[in-house]
């Protein structure tokens, strides 16, 4: 499983889930209640909702969402604000800072999804990465090679400009993607020690900025992470049979955003809701769709 979502997917990759994925939108009921600031736990200290795009936050106070606190999660096209949950997880390139304080405005927290793992030929600051440090192609993903994340020494400054960017738009969070490459074939002989150096890393320049962080899969390494991260994401655990390897963040008293592509609601919500997952069924594309468990 390789973990990686975004816009322009690949017409092969839509096309085999099409069956799956089928049905037309509509929510169907939020499963467990989140609050009015996004499931905040009542010690975190994050900018308030409505703050201007911006606003500084000061380093070591951040959100931190709370097991089953609901969501939405969108890469594709142009952002539903209507979804009518408490928190949002959008593309940090793709949408501004309007867009972010629309939905601050309407009590939501919002999420900065950037690609922490490999190189995007599409991103505006794809001159950034120095040539010796892209490797093998990421199968199935057009125009991204994987990261050799040893060199944190040329990577801390080209994310830290990354998420000063989701800083700078007002985002309260960031989920930086592609978190597991020493598990891919990524042309560099990494290991999981490399993995859990990076990883940390990314952990270090959210918290810096004042943003809460999520863990994006990884499940090997959650025992070892879930101190330095404020949430997961995940793709598939139902599927693959490893939701149990996300419990820690929730013994934790923090989410796990969780989204099914292949499976009926009926074949997931049940575990997910005795777990305390945020669970949904999304389409592989991750446009506005979204059935919710519940």
């Amino acid at each position: 499983m390789n973990g990686r979502r975004r816009p322009f997917a690949t017409l092969l990759a839509l096309l085999l889930l099409a069956c799956a994925a089928g049905c037309s939108g509509t929510e169907a009921g939020d499963g467990p209640e989140g609050d009015e600031s996004g499931g905040a736990a009542p010690t975190a200290s994050g900018a308030p909702s409505g703050a201007p795009s911006g606003a500084p936050r000061s380093a070591g106070k951040h959100w931190q969402p709370r097991p089953g606190t609901r969501w939405q999660w969108q890469l594709d096209g142009t952002v539903d604000t209507s979804a009518g949950v408490p928190v949002y997880d959008i593309d940090g390139f793709e949408n501004t800072a309007r867009t972010v304080k629309e939905l601050h405005d309407r009590g939501a927290k919002v999420i900065c999804y950037v690609n922490a793992g490999a190189w995007e030929d599409f991103r505006p600051d794809r001159k950034a990465f120095p040539e010796r440090l892209l490797g093998e192609r990421n199968k199935g993903w057009k125009g991204e090679k994987w990261l050799d994340i040893r060199r944190l020494d040329v990577l801390r400054p080209i994310m830290a400009a990354r998420f000063e960017m989701c800083r700078e738009k007002g985002f309260d969070a960031v989920e930086p993607d592609l978190t597991e490459g020493y598990r891919n074939r990524t042309g560099f002989p990494l290991s999981a020690s490399d993995q859990l150096a990076f990883n940390r890393m990314l952990a270090g320049l959210a918290h810096e900025r004042g943003m809460a962080i999520g863990l994006k899969n990884d499940l090997d390494q959650i025992p070892a992470l879930v101190g330095d991260f404020d949430f997961a994401v995940n793709e598939q655990c139902a599927e693959f049979e490893e939701c149990e390897k996300l419990t820690p963040f929730v013994k934790d008293g923090k989410a796990v955003f969780h989204v099914e592509y292949a499976l009926e609601r009926k074949d997931f919500c049940p575990t997910a809701q005795r777990l305390g997952l945020s669970s949904m069924r999304k389409k592989l594309e991750l446009d506005a769709w979204r059935e919710p468990c519940g």
